[in-house]
């Protein structure tokens, strides 16, 4: 993991430093994640990283792209390391983060809203809102 993690960092020229790498790490092991759940995982490995450094890191991986914002109702937003277009289950009961693949039909919404609309399209976020199955038992 540690050599995609600095690969990622030197293809968009930012410095790899413990701290970073160990963020963008937690990140991807978790999957989706939230700033103090970064915070939480990453201080046992680097026990002086702050809050500030963990905030300061993920504004200046948003920046780069390499990091997207998930933003979720009635949670705190969750981090995730840029991938292709997809959608996300969201649990409304424990804040759990999943991703789906986007079929054919959803990837050409793109197209049609260019074309249909003479809108410039950059980005589709999509989270479906219900209940995972350890909250539904």
């Amino acid at each position: 993991m540690q050599n995609r993690t600095l690969e990622l960092l030197k293809s968009y020229h930012l410095k790899a430093t413990p701290q970073r790498i160990e963020i963008l790490n937690v990140i991807e092991s978790l999957g989706h994640a939230n700033i103090d759940e970064i915070y939480e995982v990453a201080k046992k490995k680097h026990s002086t990283m702050s809050l500030a450094t963990v905030y300061k890191n993920i504004t200046a991986l948003l920046e780069k792209n390499i990091l997207n914002e998930v933003a979720l109702n009635n949670f705190k937003s969750k981090y995730e390391i840029v991938k292709d277009r997809h959608a996300h289950l969201v649990c409304k009961e424990c804040g759990y983060v999943q991703d789906i693949e986007l079929n054919q039909e959803i990837k050409h919404i793109s197209k049609d809203i260019s074309s249909d609309y003479n809108f410039n399209f950059e980005n589709l976020e999509l989270n479906i809102y219900g209940v995972c199955s350890k909250c539904s038992k």
